[in-house]
């Protein structure tokens, strides 16, 4: 392989990379909007095409949540908005997703994001 046609190989796969996971997340936003997805479960199991996803425009997907409320449920559990979900810690996860649990729910646990840990 020559140097040149290594070097447009890297960005074409790497396109071709960022717009499987455009589709992904877009197919989730879809279930979020629509209420066969909660957002709890997407923060605990964490998908792959989520992980670089902000905290804040995932909450924003939900049916019945915007920007405001968002924002506001962001700084009572102290996350950043902009905070890809990959790196939230375990705890943080944990309580974002509690946070979101119906009143009674039980916490499943957490699967390991890949992110940060503690």
């Amino acid at each position: 392989m020559t140097l040149m046609a290594a070097n447009t190989a890297d960005p074409l796969a790497a396109l071709k990379r960022a717009n499987e996971i455009r589709l992904a997340r877009a197919q989730l936003k879809r279930q979020l909007g629509s209420g066969t997805l909660l957002a709890a479960t997407v923060i605990r199991d964490c998908p792959e095409e989520a992980r670089t996803w902000a905290v804040l425009q995932l909450l924003a997907s939900q049916p019945q949540w915007g920007h405001s409320k968002s924002t506001r449920l962001l700084r009572r559990v102290g996350i950043g908005e902009r905070m890809p979900l990959g790196q939230l810690t375990q705890r943080q996860r944990r309580v974002l997703a509690t946070a979101l649990q119906p009143r009674g729910s039980q916490d499943h646990g957490l699967l390991d994001c890949g992110g940060a840990t503690t």
